[in-house]
């Protein structure tokens, strides 16, 4: 079985916001599944010392443009949040405990929509009851989802695995990692795709017998006819 591809986000992430509307149509094109792994870039950031980029002085005001211009060359909506940066510890344990009770396919319909809730609704998914009210038309019981984010287990669960991801070298949002190979940042996207491509196996392609028609290159259909026998115009 095809490995799954590693995805690490995080929701006050906006090229991470870009990323999560394209992975997984771009895994299902090469046969894959994605596996979504939050994370909490304020944490790593301890480690590498990094901030979100929008405080970065210099960088801040070309990352607002950057936004904006990335949603527009690639067809993504996408509106700048009022509440930002904000904290997501909540969402993120929140799409763990989904993962754990409800399975992958509810949690990733979960991060997506807490995503375009930020990104494109400017709600702020920091508020906990916000997060209910995202949880409730996917059927989940969002009351529980809400008392079971906030418990000690996944609290914990968040903490093991961001230290795995870190472990794993993943420091940033998006990061994916693909049969061991790490890719950092929505521009690596293209390089993700050719990655992918050169693991998909050959396929197998059908010899034309002697007497069957030939396709031309440009897609037309070749005739056995002898064009000389062909009644020329007068």
């Amino acid at each position: 079985m095809t490995a799954a591809i590693d995805f690490y986000f995080d929701f006050s992430s906006p090229y991470g916001y870009f990323a999560s509307t394209r992975i997984d149509e771009l895994a299902q094109k090469y046969g894959r599944i994605v596996a979504w792994h939050p994370i909490l870039l304020g944490v790593v950031f301890k480690t590498t010392g990094s901030a979100p980029l929008p405080q970065v002085p210099l960088k801040g005001e070309y990352a607002w443009r950057d936004f904006e211009r990335t949603a527009r060359f690639h067809g993504i909506e996408y509106k700048r949040p009022t509440h930002f940066p904000l904290p997501t510890t909540q969402a993120a344990r929140a799409v763990l405990w989904l993962q754990n009770h409800h399975g992958d396919d509810v949690a990733t319909a979960f991060a997506k929509s807490v995503y375009h809730a930020l990104f494109v609704e400017d709600i702020n998914i920091a508020e906990p009851a916000e997060l209910v009210k995202l949880a409730e038309p996917l059927g989940i019981d969002a009351h529980a989802m809400d008392a079971g984010a906030s418990g000690f287990q996944i609290k914990d669960q968040l903490k093991a695995e961001i230290e795995v991801a870190m472990a794993k070298g993943v420091f940033g949002s998006p990061f994916v990692i693909i049969d061991g190979e790490p890719f950092w940042g929505f521009d690596r996207f293209d390089q993700i795709e050719a990655h992918l491509k050169s693991k998909r196996p050959m396929a197998l392609h059908a010899v034309p017998g002697k007497d069957s028609n030939t396709s031309s290159s440009d897609g037309s259909t070749g005739s056995s006819t002898d064009s000389s026998k062909e009644k020329k115009p007068a």
